[in-house]
């Protein structure tokens, strides 16, 4: 990723210009960043106490048509009465949005994200703030409830498709990510090889256990971090920017406190609160360490499309050292065993 599609020139100032240019609403100037490793994500207040979200996508991740797959499976699910927080339109209905950033200061806003320009333009979606606190499931009630979300948002994602979003597949995936860190030369030289034959074994090993299992539309990032409780209105599922189109399993597997074969109750009991609202193939259980091997990798590569931000090389200054694939690749040595 260049320094020109990164988010350096993203300020406070920009931020809140650029939802008042949009809402019609006046925001009180404090503009709190959220932790968000790929995007940027701030809260904002109105001078009358209202609170908001404003989620900017990191440009050239996404594009348009992708966005809103994600911005209109957020209105059905919401439509459906899913707990998610869909994002928030303009007087025509529109939820996608863009602002460009002139380098040397003023910015100019535009309805739509279109690109064509040597500026920043960074795409953007505003949403009602919803709290709520860590959701840490403890009994075998916790874990029925988490496959109930589950299900609920999988009952409603089985029934449009998502094309323009990244599919579950070891090839069509995670091959070209295994490719990009060795060719662009992010994997150091000492490992590169070794990184390269092990990352494809493992990915020939994976496709036969996801051959003919039905692919859906996911949440595609369904960790604990992403579910809020909200005391009597029960649990709530944020951040859909991963959404993708998988199997069932992919939004189960990351709920899980360990391997899966140390987790056989938890499944069992994820398993019985989803299929109150959808049925569930067995055989995708097999599939869950694999699908562990493969978000490895796909962490490594977008972490290396941000090392040249700023923000990301004072925050991780040694990622990317040769201590660093050491102990990338004797992870992936150790994962590999268990599938």
């Amino acid at each position: 990723m260049t320094e020109s599609t990164s988010f350096d020139y993203l300020t406070p100032d920009l931020v809140i210009a650029a939802v008042e240019a949009f809402f019609p609403i006046r925001l009180d100037g404090m503009v709190t960043p959220y932790a968000s490793y790929v995007n940027r994500v701030y809260g904002l207040r109105t001078d009358d106490g209202d609170e908001y979200v404003a989620k900017f996508y990191r440009p050239g991740r996404w594009n348009r048509e992708s966005i809103l797959e994600e911005h209109r499976f957020l209105s059905e699910l919401s439509a459906a009465d899913v707990p998610v927080v869909a994002p928030l339109g303009d007087d025509d209905g529109d939820t996608l949005f863009e602002v460009e950033a002139e380098v040397e200061g003023e910015f100019e806003g535009g309805e739509d994200v279109t690109g064509g320009t040597d500026e920043p333009v960074y795409p953007f979606a505003l949403f009602h703030k919803r709290g709520g606190r860590g959701f840490d499931a403890e009994s075998d009630e916790d874990w029925m409830r988490l496959g109930s979300l589950v299900g609920r948002v999988h009952l409603v994602g089985e029934q449009a498709d998502a094309p323009n979003r990244r599919v579950v597949d070891p090839d069509l995936w995670i091959r070209p990510f295994v490719t990009e860190l060795v060719d662009d030369g992010v994997v150091h030289p000492d490992f590169s090889e070794e990184f390269q034959t092990l990352a494809m074994d493992g990915l020939d090993r994976i496709t036969p256990l996801l051959n003919g299992v039905r692919r859906i539309r996911l949440h595609g990032d369904c960790h604990r971090g992403n579910i809020l409780e909200r005391g009597d209105e029960g649990l709530l599922l944020i951040d859909f920017d991963d959404m993708m189109t998988g199997p069932a399993v992919q939004d189960l597997w990351l709920l899980l406190p360990d391997h899966a074969d140390e987790c056989r109750r938890e499944i069992t009991m994820m398993l019985e609160g989803y299929e109150q609202f959808r049925p569930f193939d067995r055989r995708e259980l097999q599939a869950i360490e694999g699908l562990r091997f493969m978000r490895m990798i796909h962490f490594l590569a977008w972490r290396a499309r941000q090392r040249h931000d700023h923000w990301f090389a004072r925050q991780f200054p040694d990622w990317g050292n040769r201590a660093f694939w050491l102990r990338e690749v004797e992870d992936m040595k150790e994962q590999s065993r268990h599938f």
